[in-house]
């Protein structure tokens, strides 16, 4: 099984990427964040006619997160929210069986500026992460968490890390909560096969930084114990992100021999 994730920086903007790498890629499962579209302004007919099928939480402007499934795939939404917070309305989390597998798809926070309102929401929200994290856990089925983390683990993991000390996404706090769910028991797929390489999915659209490699390592995903046997790919289709009116973020993906 192929799963993807995506942050696609307006889903309805972006459509024209979009479907060309579906045709292209061919992911069974796809996440997709920042939809920035509201429910009834999903393109639905559009995916349904490249053969997917999906479940999206959307929100007027900002956010937004979907699940995407080919027709072969059983999908089966199973919630869609955060836990932890009711009068928290962000459509940032989403959660889906896709046959045997449960995948959560989610678009942490940013959190800038650091420190403030901003980064103080950040944190919590990463606390109730955590804290959905390890309930997962205790079942003990397949689970993948993917999505925008908004997060850089290591120095591996940013261009000229110096310049991003202060930034919330590299704050000592922020990656200290990733750390936090590995250290629950999950794997980063990327890293558990590519330890030392550098790898990036997001390119700032200002000062050439796709042209100068000056990226960020943001989207991942972590798997559940009962997964980390089967992976046995994970990359990023950098490519995209060169194409006309793209993402500042590039697809990434694992494949799972189940």
């Amino acid at each position: 099984m192929k799963i993807a994730t995506y942050n696609v920086n307006g889903v309805n903007g972006r459509l024209p990427v979009l479907l060309k790498w579906l045709e292209e890629a061919k992911p069974d499962v796809v996440c997709l964040q920042e939809l920035k579209a509201p429910q009834e302004k999903f393109p639905i007919e559009a995916i349904n006619a490249v053969g997917y099928q999906a479940f999206w939480h959307g929100q007027k402007q900002w956010n937004g997160v979907a699940i995407l499934a080919t027709q072969a795939i059983e999908l089966k939404e199973v919630g869609r929210g955060l836990p932890g917070d009711p009068e928290d309305i962000q459509s940032r989390y989403i959660e889906a069986m896709a046959n045997d597998i449960l995948i959560g798809c989610l678009y942490l926070p940013n959190g800038n500026p650091a420190p403030g309102s901003k980064f103080e929401y950040k944190l919590k929200w990463f606390k109730r992460l955590n804290d959905r994290a390890e309930e997962l856990l205790k079942f003990n089925i397949p689970v993948v968490l993917a999505g925008d983390y908004n997060v850089m683990p290591t120095e591996k993991d940013v261009y000229k890390p110096e310049r991003w000390i202060k930034d919330a996404l590299f704050r000592p706090e922020t990656r200290e909560a990733f750390h936090k769910l590995l250290h629950q028991g999950w794997t980063d797929a990327m890293r558990k096969l590519y330890p030392d390489e550098t790898i990036y999915t997001f390119w700032d659209y200002f000062r050439n930084a796709y042209g100068r490699d000056a990226g960020l390592r943001i989207d991942h995903f972590l798997l559940s114990p009962e997964l980390v046997p089967h992976l046995k790919i994970a990359a990023v289709d950098r490519h995209v992100r060169g194409w006309e009116k793209t993402s500042d973020h590039a697809p990434v993906w694992i494949e799972l021999k189940i």
